[in-house]
């Protein structure tokens, strides 16, 4: 009889991770047999990384719909129509994207044996794998816990797997290596009890330098940026503690609490962080349950007052500490001596290669080189031959990477030609990494249940055709980063890109259509320095259009040593928005059907169970004029803004959800007054509180946008009224999809057409 893996990998699993597989193995069996509710499963597989995802945008590949997604809240025990047939997300922790090239080689076993034979790096320095059955679960955790590879609380309202700079320890301007703390506070809080009671995830980072793009700190819910300060003339380590930071629908800068936190006191004071979040942070409505909405709610002052009132009260832990005496936990060992490039008879594309995807270490004789994923995929087959090349050329340094791809380090410069032509070999030896056509993107509409438009097929799309213009781009185009999220939650961190993509989806000709937001003016350097705002919204299909108008314009106007961000806001968002403004038109469906399909995929656009909207023949309804009024008052708002009005800038957003809202309400009380109070009791009475204003993942969340702005429609600060600008704008879009719900609500029901049989003929 054959051995199962839990037989097989008896003894080379950690006794404390075997007995969690097998205790998650159980809970999976008496969830089938109906004898566990869903919602604590739930939590629990979630905790485990296993996720649910959309099944081919919910039609199944035989062309069938099902309406049972991978992992549903609903019963299972409904028969072979359920979603243990169906197939679902695995996330892969990877702590500060380190891996090495034996459990690189394992995860290409498993994502054969389980998934679809492809890996995905995610923008977090994770591994998913997709279309994984549930019951495969448990074998496949016991074969990655074999080789020291963990998805505990990979997902789930946990603290998620923390990232750190890839170039940690090898970098010419970090104080010092990042990777030892990175790691001690990874297995400090997994698992902790004082992270148990998080409302919503919880994420960290670490960066070595300030100024770079790293770990990109400024969006994280807690950021560790490495610093030195002398006393009594020795050095000591610490870190700039930054919490509060996100991007999702509505993105927050990052707030300093602390500018020097010891590394003695780095893990208790985070340790308080997450107490005071447990305790305090939303737990009902999940839409404000990150710690930079407990920020906003309680004040900045106070949060940091109760952190530290908090780290009085903890009792002492000698793991705060015990970490300071093993600091080459995450030590890398060059497994060749340095060596010099040599000059002659190089590779040909071997020099654009280098100059793209290489970085030099500050170990004289090393380099980092770079690996290019497509959209963060690689194959079984080629995960299997990287890490026997990683092997050769870099031990057990590898790394994924923010940016999607898989960086080797410790090659010495010498093996540089010979590794790009083993590279080659497999297909992995692509230039630009970091450049305009290396496009970082979330699942989208792929796999992921919120996909609204296909970031991926988008992204595909774009860098396919900016391959094209491979020739044609200038150095100054190619330095530009691109990044594409499917939904408003912001998973491809469009926001800190330099042309940032936000799916959402319009009511055209009475049709849905996908779209993008576009959004400029984010900042992908000084650790996401700062973010962009959406300019406009154009057809998916004309976006690739987009980029080359903007890029060109760029590239001919911009002054010596000017930015793209810097240009934006010389050149003033209004001349962009009317390139924007230029590309919105959709032709008619008997025209041009492309644009009633998302990219990647044939059929005509649906977002899973929305209904599709529909118009009276070429009338506009009032309400259409209403919502793109109230998209103009958007747009003005940050024009205002841009140009040192605050106050105006605010007031014209809070007037842009007004007259939303009253075009939607005025369509079952046409007598609905101006006045702000009518406008927005009437919206809760009417949409909000019949589910028609409503988003499936965040409730009301958007209503609530205009209930705060409406209770206080002055007296912002110029980082208040950005963030309105932006929840504005997320306000309209939600009036819109508002729109076709009352327009399907109204329509009548089907009358199925009646066939008469045909006469039986006599026998």
């Amino acid at each position: 009889m054959a051995t199962s893996w839990k037989e097989e990998l008896a003894g080379a699993i950690p006794e404390a991770l075997g007995r969690e597989v097998d205790i998650f193995e159980t809970q999976l069996l008496l969830r089938k047999q109906g004898k566990i509710e869903e919602k604590l499963f739930a939590e629990t597989r979630l905790r485990r990384g296993a996720y649910g995802q959309r099944y081919d945008n919910g039609q199944r590949h035989d062309g069938f719909e099902t309406q049972e997604l991978a992992f549903p809240s609903g019963e299972l025990t409904k028969g072979p129509q359920t979603a243990w047939d169906a197939p679902g997300m695995q996330r892969i922790k990877l702590p500060l994207g380190k891996l090495s090239p034996k459990q690189l080689e394992v995860l290409a076993e498993c994502a054969e044996e389980y998934s679809d034979a492809i890996l995905h790096v995610t923008t977090r320095q994770d591994i998913q794998l997709h279309f994984v059955h549930i019951e495969d679960v448990p074998d496949l955790m016991r074969r990655l816990g074999a080789v020291g590879i963990t998805t505990r609380e990979a997902c789930g309202n946990s603290v998620r797997n923390i990232t750190a700079c890839p170039y940690a320890g090898v970098c010419h301007t970090e104080p010092f290596d990042v990777g030892p703390y990175g790691h001690a506070m990874t297995y400090f809080l997994m698992g902790h009890e004082d992270t148990m009671d998080f409302g919503r995830k919880f994420k960290i980072a670490f960066s070595g330098c300030e100024h770079e793009a790293c770990a990109l700190v400024a969006f994280h819910d807690l950021g560790c940026i490495a610093k030195t300060r002398e006393v009594d003339g020795k050095i000591e380590r610490g870190f700039a503690l930054y919490v509060g930071g996100g991007l999702g629908s509505v993105p927050q800068q990052a707030k300093l609490i602390d500018p020097f936190v010891s590394e003695t006191e780095l893990l208790p004071l985070t340790q308080a962080i997450c107490r005071v979040f447990g305790r305090l942070g939303e737990k009902e409505n999940r839409a404000r349950a990150r710690v930079k909405f407990l920020i906003k709610k309680i004040g900045e002052e106070e949060f940091f007052r109760l952190v530290r009132e908090e780290r009085t009260k903890l009792k002492p832990d000698p793991r705060w500490t015990a970490y300071l005496g093993n600091m080459n936990v995450v030590h890398e060992e060059a497994i060749r001596p340095p060596s010099a490039l040599r000059t002659d008879n190089l590779p040909a594309g071997f020099a654009a290669w280098r100059k793209s995807n290489v970085r030099p270490q500050r170990q004289a004789g090393y380099a980092v080189a770079t690996v290019t994923c497509p959209l963060g995929d690689i194959s079984s087959d080629q995960a299997r031959a990287l890490a026997k090349i990683g092997r050769k050329y870099s031990g057990d340094a590898l790394r994924a990477t923010v940016d999607q791809n898989f960086a080797l380090r410790w090659v010495p410069d010498g093996d540089l030609p010979e590794l790009f032509e083993e590279l080659r070999a497999i297909h992995l030896a692509e230039g630009g990494a970091g450049e305009i056509t290396d496009i970082t993107a979330c699942p989208g509409t792929d796999t992921c249940k919120l996909g609204i438009s296909s970031s991926r097929g988008l992204a595909g799309e774009l860098r396919n055709h900016l391959k094209v213009l491979n020739g044609d781009l200038s150095t100054e185009a190619r330095s530009l980063h691109i990044k594409a999220s499917g939904c408003f939650n912001s998973c491809g961190q469009h926001h800190v890109a330099d042309l940032g993509f936000l799916g959402v989806s319009r009511n055209v000709n009475g049709r849905r259509v996908p779209h993008f937001q576009f959004v400029v003016g984010g900042q992908w350097e000084n650790n996401g320095g700062s973010f962009g705002l959406a300019i406009g919204v154009v057809p998916s299909k004309n976006v690739p259009l987009l980029v080359d108008r903007v890029t060109q314009r760029w590239v001919k106007e911009r002054t010596e040593g000017e930015t793209f961000r810097t240009w934006v806001q010389r050149v003033g968002k209004k001349e962009i928005r009317a390139m924007v403004e230029a590309l919105q038109a959709v032709p008619a469906y008997e025209a041009d059907r492309s644009f009633y399909s998302d990219w990647g995929d044939p059929r005509e656009y649906s977002i899973g169970d929305m209904g599709v909207g529909e118009c009276a023949g070429e009338v506009v309804p009032y309400v259409m004029m209403q919502l793109a009024a109230a998209e103009r008052e958007v747009f003005e708002a940050q024009i205002l803004l841009d140009q040192g009005k605050v106050d105006e800038a605010g007031q014209r957003a809070l007037s842009a959800m007004l007259i939303a809202a009253r075009g939607l309400v005025r369509e079952t009380f046409p007598d609905i007054g101006d006045d702000a109070e009518e406008i927005v009791r009437e919206l809760k009475s009417r949409l909000v509180a019949t589910k028609l204003f409503w988003d499936p993942f965040a409730g009301a969340k958007f209503a609530q946008y205009l209930y705060r702005a409406a209770e206080t429609p002055t007296g912002l600060t110029a980082e208040m009224t950005h963030q309105r600008i932006e929840e504005a704008q997320l306000f309209v879009d939600a009036s819109h999809q508002c729109y076709d719900r009352m327009v399907q609500a109204a329509r009548p029901p089907a009358v199925p057409k009646v066939v008469p049989l045909a006469p039986i003929a006599d026998g």
